[in-house]
C-alpha cells in the first residue's frame, strides 16, 4: 500500500476514534440527565458586617474543586482579606489528579475592610469549577452577585414594616432565585401588650422554618431590663446540620416581660435575632434586626419582681453553689463520696503537695527499721491530725463568721510555723536528736503499752500543724461547705463534707507512708543522705510559707541560697579522685549545676529580679523585663464598698462590664492567677472591654471584711463579675485557681453581649 494512502487511512481512523470519545460523555450526560451548573451548585450571599458569608449547597452526585474557587470585589473601597475555606474531601480524578473537593453543603467567609466611605452595595465576582460523578466536568463558571453592605445601613432605628435588615441576604445566584430573600421568608413584628409586656411575633413563609433556640431579644438601655422570652412549643426536626432541633413551620408568637426604671410611656429599641432555613435545603445565616416599639405607661415595681424571678431561674449556677446543693439535698453517702473525690483532686495542687516532705521527714526520722505497716500507721496519724483540725477550724470559722485563711496566714503565724520547719530540718541534718521529751514518752508508753505511741502522737500533732499549709488556698468545695454551715447552721452535714474532703486530700499520703517502708534504705550512709534530703525539703517548705509575706526579691535570694547549699552538699565543690565511684561523679555534676543556678538566683535577686525562671531578666537592657511587665493586667484598687459601687457605676456609664478580683499577698492561688492566667493573651483579649477592679484583703481589716461579707466571700481568690448594667452576674463567680484557657471562655460567657439585658430561649 502506498505511503500516502496509509497516512490518509491512519488519519481517518484517528478522527473516528476522537469522534467516538467526544460522543461518549455527551451520551452519558443525556442518559443521566446532567444538571446545568446553576442547578448543580447553588449559593446564598450575605454580609455579616465584617465578612461576606457564602452558603453553598451542592447537589448529590456533584462536587466543586477547592483550589478552583476564587472571590473578588469590583469596589476599590472594599478590600478583601484571606478567604476562609473549610477543609475539603480527598479526591483523585482523571482531570486534575489529587484534589480537595466539596460536596453537599459548606460555608465560605471572606473578611473585609472598608477604605473610606462604605458603598451601599458591592458586586461580588465568584469563580468556581466542578464535576459530576458520572465523569462530566463543567468549564470554569463565573457569577456576579450584588451584595447589600451592612455598614451602609442605619443601625439606629428600624421602624415596623421596614425591610432594611441588618445582616440580610443579597440576591441569589442561578437556581437560588427560587428562594425568598430572608426578609420575605421571616418577618418579625413587635406589639406592646401592656407597659411591661411585648409580643414578639415572626411570620414564617410557607416552605420555611425557624430554629427555636436561635430566637432572641436584647436591649441596650439602662431604663429597661428584659425577662425570659416565652415561646410556644415547636416541632422536633432532625436537621442534617444541627441534629435534633425544635423548629417552627408556622407563625410564632412569644411574650417578652420586662422591668421598667420609670413608668412613663416610652419608645424602646429591641434587637430581635433569629435564624431559619428553607425546606428545600437553603439555610440563612443568623439575622438581627432592631425594631422600635412604643410602650404605654407601666407598673415598674411589680414587673421588676417577676422579671428578677424569671432571670434568677434562668441564671447559671456556680460550681460552689451546686456543691452546696449536694450537701443539703443529697444522701450522706453521696456527700461523702463526692467530697472525698474532690479532696483527692486537691491533693495534687501546690497547696497540698508540701505535706509530702513533712510526712516523709517524720518517717525518715524513725530510723533504720521501718516497715510498710509502721509507715502506714504514721501516715494515718498524720492525716487524721490534719483532717480533724482542718475540719474543726472550718466549723468554728463558719459558726463565728471568721475568715479562715486570714486567721492562719497572719505574718506572726507564718513566722512561727516556718521556724518550726527549720527546727525539723536541723534535726534531719543530725544537729540534734528529734524526739519528744523522755518524760512525756514514758508517760505515753505507760498509758498505751507501746513504746512507739509517742511517735504516732507526734505525727498527729505535725498533721494538725500542717493543716495550716492547706489553708493557703480555697476551692469551690471548701466554699460550699463553709456556705452551708454559715447560712443553714447545719454543722453536721457541712462538717462531714469538710472531713471527707480532708481525708481525700490525705489519701495519697497514706500511700506515701506505706511505700516509705519499702523505699527507704535500711542502714548506712544512704539513710543519712535521705534524711538530709528531707531536711532541704523542710527548709524549702519554710521558704514557700514565708514567700506569702516576704518581698519577691528576698524570697528569690533565699531560694538561691538553699539551692547553692544543696549543690555544696551534693559534692559540687569536692575534689574527685580516680577511685571515686560513678555515683559520686554524678553527684558532683548535679551539685555543680545547683551551685551555678543558686548563684544566678542570688545575683538576680540583688539586681531586683523576682523570677526563678528568668532571674537575669533585670539585666536585659533590650526591654525584655518591660515587655513582661506590660503583659500584666492593670487593676484599679478597691478598698470599700463605696469605692466598688462608684467604679461599677462608672463602668456601666461607659457600657462596659466589670470584674472584681479578691486578692491577698498570702494567697498562693492568687499569685498563680496573676502569673499564669492573667498574663495570657486570650484572657486579656476576653477582658478587653471590662473594667478590672481588685480588692486587696491582705490586711483583713474592718473594711476588707465588710467587702467580703457583702458578697459572702470566704477568702481569695474569688472573682465577681458585673454586667454592663452594673448588676452582679450571679452564677459566674470564680473560686480558686483556673487555667487560662478555661478562664478566658468563662469571661466571655460572663461578659458576653447577652449577659447584661437579654432574653434567649
Amino acid at each position: 500500500m502506498p505511503e500516502k494512502m496509509l497516512n490518509a487511512l491512519n488519519s481517518m481512523l484517528a478522527a473516528l476514534l476522537l469522534t467516538l470519545l467526544l460522543a461518549v460523555p455527551g451520551a452519558l450526560a443525556q442518559d443521566e440527565d446532567v444538571l446545568h451548573p446553576e442547578e448543580a451548585y447553588r449559593y446564598a450571599v450575605a454580609d455579616s458586617g465584617d465578612a461576606i458569608e457564602i452558603d453553598w449547597v451542592v447537589e448529590e452526585g456533584y462536587y466543586l474543586y477547592r483550589n478552583k474557587m476564587s472571590y473578588a470585589s469590583n469596589s476599590d473601597a472594599v478590600v478583601f482579606g484571606e478567604v476562609v475555606l473549610p477543609e475539603g474531601l480527598h479526591h483523585e480524578d482523571e482531570f486534575f489528579g489529587v484534589q480537595q473537593i466539596y460536596r453537599d453543603r459548606f460555608y465560605v467567609s471572606i473578611p473585609y475592610t472598608v477604605v473610606g466611605e462604605a458603598p451601599a452595595t458591592m458586586d461580588l465576582v465568584i469563580k468556581s469549577q466542578g464535576c459530576a460523578d458520572i465523569g462530566l466536568c463543567y468549564p470554569p463558571q463565573t457569577w456576579t452577585e450584588t451584595v447589600r453592605l451592612v455598614r451602609n445601613l442605619d443601625r439606629g432605628k428600624i421602624q415596623l414594616g421596614d425591610v432594611g435588615t441588618i445582616g440580610r441576604f443579597g440576591s441569589f445566584g442561578g437556581a437560588n432565585d427560587d428562594f425568598l430573600p430572608v426578609d420575605e421568608a421571616f418577618q418579625p413584628i413587635l406589639t406592646a401588650l401592656d407597659g411591661n409586656t411585648v409580643e414578639v411575633a415572626i411570620r414564617v413563609a410557607a416552605g420555611y422554618y425557624l430554629y427555636k433556640d436561635k430566637i432572641s431579644a436584647t436591649v441596650d438601655s439602662d431604663q429597661v431590663q428584659l425577662g425570659k422570652l416565652e415561646l410556644p412549643a415547636g416541632e422536633m426536626k432532625t436537621d442534617q446540620y444541627f441534629g435534633n432541633m425544635e423548629v417552627y413551620h408556622f407563625d410564632v408568637f412569644g411574650r417578652l416581660p420586662m422591668a421598667r426604671a420609670t413608668p412613663e410611656a416610652m419608645d424602646l429599641d429591641l434587637e430581635i435575632g433569629y435564624q431559619g432555613c428553607a425546606d428545600d435545603g437553603i439555610c440563612y445565616p443568623p439575622v438581627s434586626k432592631i425594631i422600635t416599639v412604643s410602650l404605654p405607661g407601666a407598673t415598674a415595681v411589680s414587673a421588676l419582681a417577676s422579671v428578677a424571678a424569671a432571670n434568677a431561674s434562668a441564671a447559671p449556677v456556680s460550681e460552689q453553689a451546686r456543691l452546696a446543693q449536694i450537701i443539703t439535698g443529697s444522701g450522706l453517702g453521696l456527700v461523702v463520696a463526692t467530697f472525698f473525690g474532690l479532696g483527692l483532686l486537691l491533693a495534687f495542687t501546690p497547696c497540698v503537695l508540701p505535706m509530702v516532705p513533712i510526712l516523709s521527714g517524720i518517717i525518715a526520722g524513725e530510723g533504720d527499721n521501718i516497715s510498710p505497716a509502721r509507715g502506714f500507721s504514721l501516715a494515718l496519724s498524720y492525716v487524721m491530725g490534719m483532717a480533724l483540725v482542718y475540719t474543726a477550724a472550718g466549723v468554728a470559722a463558719a459558726a463565728a463568721g471568721l475568715q479562715l485563711q486570714a486567721m492562719f496566714n497572719q505574718p506572726w503565724v507564718l513566722v512561727l510555723f516556718s521556724s518550726l520547719f527549720i527546727v525539723l530540718a536541723l534535726g534531719m541534718f543530725g544537729m540534734f536528736e528529734l524526739q519528744m521529751p523522755s518524760a512525756i514518752q514514758s508517760r505515753l508508753a505507760t498509758i498505751g503499752g507501746n513504746q512507739k505511741t509517742g511517735t504516732a502522737i507526734g505525727a498527729f500533732v505535725m498533721g494538725a500543724i500542717s493543716s495550716l499549709v492547706v489553708t493557703a488556698c480555697v476551692a469551690p468545695a471548701l466554699i460550699a461547705t463553709l456556705t452551708v454551715m454559715a447560712q443553714t447552721g447545719d454543722m453536721v452535714r457541712g462538717g462531714t463534707a469538710l472531713f471527707a474532703m480532708s481525708m481525700g486530700m490525705g489519701a495519697p499520703l497514706l500511700l506515701v507512708g506505706a511505700a516509705q517502708g519499702k523505699l527507704l534504705p535500711k542502714a548506712g550512709a544512704w539513710m543519712v543522705a535521705v534524711k538530709s534530703a528531707f531536711g532541704f525539703m523542710m527548709l524549702g517548705l519554710a521558704i514557700w510559707m514565708m514567700s506569702r509575706v516576704l518581698p519577691d526579691e528576698v524570697t528569690l535570694a533565699l531560694w538561691g541560697i538553699l539551692i547553692f547549699m544543696a549543690g555544696v552538699y551534693l559534692g559540687g565543690l569536692t575534689t574527685l579522685t580516680s577511685e571515686s565511684f560513678g555515683v559520686q561523679k554524678l553527684g558532683k555534676g548535679f551539685g555543680l549545676l545547683a551551685i551555678i543556678y543558686g548563684a544566678v538566683l542570688l545575683i538576680g535577686s540583688l539586681a531586683g529580679s523576682d523570677s526563678m525562671l528568668r532571674p537575669l531578666a533585670a539585666f536585659n537592657t533590650g526591654g525584655g523585663a518591660i515587655v513582661a511587665e506590660q503583659r500584666e493586667l492593670a487593676f484599679q484598687r478597691i478598698k470599700t464598698t463605696a469605692d466598688l459601687d462608684a467604679a461599677v457605676a462608672a463602668a456601666a456609664r461607659q457600657g462596659k462590664s466589670a470584674m472584681l478580683d479578691f486578692y491577698a499577698d498570702w494567697c498562693v492561688s492568687c499569685i498563680e492567677m496573676e502569673k499564669y492566667t492573667f498574663t495570657d493573651a486570650g484572657v486579656q483579649e476576653a477582658l478587653s472591654n471590662t473594667v478590672l477592679l481588685q480588692a486587696d484583703v491582705t490586711a483583713n481589716d474592718d473594711e476588707d471584711q465588710a467587702l467580703l461579707q457583702r458578697f459572702g466571700v470566704f477568702g481569695p481568690p474569688t472573682i465577681i463579675f458585673f454586667g454592663a448594667d452594673g448588676v452582679q452576674r450571679h452564677g459566674f463567680e470564680v473560686v480558686g485557681y483556673m487555667k487560662a484557657k478555661d478562664f478566658a471562655e468563662h469571661v466571655r460567657m460572663a461578659t458576653g453581649k447577652n449577659s447584661t439585658m437579654s432574653a434567649q430561649n
